[in-house]
């Protein structure tokens, strides 16, 4: 993982990020100070940041908004103070309200970026410096420092590019903790027919069949907020196995990046888990990830140990044949 540390010191009131990374200082600076690419990986997995303004400029101003899986907005601004391409820029950091403005009872930080060559590639050191030992320790509590190395964590993927990073690996698998799992898939084909595989039912009931030998005999699917679905499957005649279903509400819906939707077993008093599916295009390719957030590990661990990851694998190499090369 990029980040190896995060410290806080009480004494010089300053929270410091440092983390390394196999990619040349420039393109480092680069994904720091291009929003789009900003937005890949400033929000923790599950709060995935949209930037609504950036001016790059001394005076200018930064806003983006972060929205949690079940709709929570949380919003934040940057004022650039110094910018010294590409070694660093230092900015003051704000919580905002709706309108824009800075939210009440909440501190304003200076914080710097330091971006260095080194001869694996770059380092990126973080600095938010505080007014107080209360703003600090506030900061804290809002979950900064996991926060943080989450967020860092996925600039990875973002500095190699999609293809580089995801291609002829399969459907990857990652935990994250004890409750959070992550799953990507590179597709090959645009963003707007693998949201559409997911959301339109003609289209689904095509490759979402998990391995071979089942059938999908039920899709009911409503992809609206507040709107439910319904999945059965069943085994084909001469297939082992017993049919099963899930069925669920939208949370969120951002076409064609985002839905978030919860999951649960039909027939069983199991809790549902919480799913974050987000797209992205790059060159042609879509990267799908699947944020999955289960109520303990043990669940976690017995719903990884049905085999999930591989019938997953075959349903996305179908949506491939099936949908995207038609």
């Amino acid at each position: 993982m990029p980040v190896t540390d995060i410290t806080t010191d009480p004494d010089a009131l300053t929270m410091t990020l440092t983390a390394e990374f196999a990619a040349p200082v420039e393109r480092l600076w680069a994904a720091f100070t291009d929003p789009r690419q900003l937005e890949r990986f400033w929000g923790p997995p599950g709060w995935p940041a949209t930037f609504t303004a950036f001016d790059l400029s001394v005076g200018g101003r930064a806003e983006y908004q972060m929205t949690s899986p079940q709709g929570e907005v949380s919003r934040g601004g940057w004022e650039f103070l110094t910018i010294d391409a590409p070694h660093r820029f230092d900015v003051l950091d704000s919580f905002l309200n709706g309108d824009g403005e800075v939210l009440e009872g909440t501190p304003t930080m200076r914080v710097e970026f330091h971006f260095a060559a080194t001869e694996a590639g770059s380092t990126l050191t973080n600095i938010t410096h505080f007014d107080s030992l209360e703003a600090l320790e506030q900061v804290v509590e809002f979950g900064a420092v996991e926060g943080s190395r989450l967020a860092i964590n996925q600039l990875d993927l973002v500095l190699a590019g999609l293809r580089a990073f995801a291609q002829g690996k399969g459907t990857q698998v990652e935990l994250l903790d004890d409750t959070h799992v992550r799953i990507t898939r590179l597709i090959e084909g645009p963003i707007d027919l693998v949201w559409r595989a997911h959301n339109e039912a003609e289209l689904t009931r095509k490759w979402m069949l998990g391995p071979d030998g089942w059938r999908m005999s039920v899709c009911e699917l409503d992809p609206t907020p507040g709107g439910r679905y319904r999945y059965e499957w069943e085994p084909i005649e001469g297939t082992e196995g017993e049919a099963f279903g899930f069925d669920g509400e939208t949370l969120v819906s951002e076409p064609p990046r985002r839905a978030v939707t919860t999951e649960h077993m039909t027939g069983t008093d199991y809790p549902p888990t919480l799913n974050d599916l987000t797209l992205y295009e790059e060159d042609g390719a879509t990267l799908v990830t699947v944020l999955i957030e289960y109520p303990d590990r043990e669940t976690r661990d017995m719903v990884l140990a049905t085999g999930m990851a591989d019938g997953m694998e075959s349903s996305y190499a179908r949506l491939e044949r099936e949908v995207i090369a038609v």
